[in-house]
């Protein structure tokens, strides 16, 4: 038998998707205008990081020559290594959105073929009954917000006058979400949870993705920071998705991070919660430990997308990258035969795009352990593909959507 480590980079795009344009994101890049913009100096930050992008480690996995076979190119200012030691080729998204559910169902074997429910963009986001059916079954005086907006910045805009009257903030985005922030002591944090699965309720008949709980701490607007007690209340995916059959054939999933939230925490054996990417890694290498032969151990690097995808933050995405890179010698070591770690991605979120939200782009795929033959796998037609071919490595039935590359 054999273990499987899939690691989510959240955002990490390439570039290239074929359907971007209908997105609005034709050009979009994360990878690539990353690379770009440390090459020319602008991903500078003193005390952070400096020069040309650095990812040495997962260079030699592949991907340069993903962005290249994604985007048309290699990423500026970074060297092609001449060996590559891991299978490696990038994957279209097929679902409809671009997402976090959407990304991880279908990595997962199970794409989104229907349409989510948004909220307007323009005047007030949600509708006034809606509103009335929160305040009620919440038990609040109102709400703040009701509006399309980045979270830090609707935080640090309202966050007084929220902790004054006791009204949780509530917004949305581009992606099919309901989000509310709240003070975790002036709300308080269980309240904020039972406001969510209040409201989780109320917005299923707009078929809503997911309510998304943004706990923040601090006492005026320089200071406020949200804390990492968020919670994701996700709709259940349409159909069984790997992480289901892992189980019904015997295995365990071990979910580190928000992999428990984003799947409604179907299909999950045992959740590791821990806040940041260095924290995340650290519960990966614990959870690799303790993981048997047949388990799934399956994490999401949320920072990449949380900090620094959605804040347009160049410098900061590219330090958490070279972070990131730096510390996959640590898996490597903890490997045994039989193991296999793919590295991937949900979505892009290009730090130089304009907006604040997600872009429609190709992801990564890169698949190693011992044993495992190095080989380019080309543009692959869905993201599916990456949990066929888990499947596959664990010895479970196929599924009906992707095909293994394995």
């Amino acid at each position: 038998m054999a273990r499987a480590f899939l690691f989510v980079l959240d955002s990490f795009g390439v570039g290239g998707a074929p359907d971007a344009a209908a997105y609005g994101d034709e050009g979009a890049d994360t990878l690539g205008h990353i690379a770009e913009f440390c090459a020319a100096g602008a991903g500078d930050r003193d005390g952070l990081r400096c020069g040309p992008l650095s990812l040495p480690n997962m260079s030699e996995l592949g991907l340069m020559h993903i962005a290249r076979s994604a985007s048309g190119r290699f990423p500026a200012g970074m060297p092609v290594p001449e060996k590559v030691y891991g299978v490696y080729g990038a994957a279209n998204e097929i679902s409809r959105g671009k997402d976090t559910p959407s990304g991880h169902w279908e990595i997962a074997g199970t794409p989104v073929n229907f349409d989510w429910g948004y909220f307007p963009t323009e005047g007030d986001a949600f509708p006034p009954e809606l509103i009335e059916a929160l305040c009620r079954d919440g038990d609040v005086p109102g709400i703040l917000g009701n509006c399309h907006a980045s979270g830090t910045e609707i935080i640090a805009r309202l966050g007084e006058e929220h902790i004054r009257t006791g009204k949780p903030i509530c917004y949305t985005s581009s992606d099919s979400v309901f989000q509310v922030a709240a003070h975790e002591a002036h709300f308080g944090l269980e309240r904020l949870l039972t406001f969510c699965r209040i409201a989780r309720g109320l917005v299923d008949p707009y078929n809503i993705g997911r309510v998304i709980a943004r706990p923040f701490i601090g006492q005026s607007a320089s200071t406020f920071q949200r804390t990492g007690n968020r919670r994701d209340f996700s709709v259940l995916p349409p159909e069984p998705t790997l992480l289901d059959r892992l189980l019904q054939n015997g295995r365990h999933v071990h979910a580190v991070g928000k992999i428990g939230d984003i799947f409604a925490h179907q299909g999950v054996s045992r959740v590791i919660k821990a806040t940041g990417n260095e924290a995340l890694m650290d519960a990966s290498l614990s959870t690799i430990d303790a993981a048997n032969d047949g388990d799934l151990v399956f994490t999401n690097f949320v920072d990449f997308d949380m900090n620094y995808g959605h804040r347009r933050d160049v410098p900061g995405y590219a330090a958490a990258l070279e972070a990131f890179d730096t510390r996959l010698p640590e898996v490597h070591k903890k490997l045994k035969p039989g193991d296999l770690v793919v590295l991937t991605a949900d979505h892009g979120c290009d730090p130089t795009w304009r907006g604040t939200d997600h872009t429609r782009e190709r992801v990564p795929v890169i698949a190693y352990g011992p044993g495992i033959r190095s080989r380019s796998i080309g543009v692959r037609r869905t993201y599916a593909d990456i949990g066929e071919s888990i499947a596959r490595h664990l010895g479970i039935p196929a599924g009906p959507q992707g095909r293994s590359f394995l």
